[in-house]
């Protein structure tokens, strides 16, 4: 719950403390279903769920980048 007077700084250490262990938690979930006598998966299935989540990874870790003014670069065909 919201502190009345909480600066920027200590709601988003609450908020990314409790979201980072929410996520830590659930990709530990997610190790269960490797148990191959309970559950039948394939390389593709793992390769997919791996990729989406690195793919989401990616997009949040752009949303804390700095925006840089944009590098020029120099077309060539060579």
């Amino acid at each position: 719950m919201p502190k009345e007077n909480e600066s920027k700084r200590d709601r988003f250490v609450r908020l990314a403390e409790n979201r980072t262990n929410k996520i830590i938690n659930m990709v530990q979930l997610l190790g269960n279903c490797a148990n191959t006598s309970i559950y039948e998966y394939s390389d593709a299935d793992v390769e997919k769920i791996f990729s989406a989540i690195e793919s989401s990874v990616k997009e949040a870790r752009k949303k804390f980048a700095k925006s840089e003014a944009p590098k020029s670069v120099k077309f060539t065909l060579r």
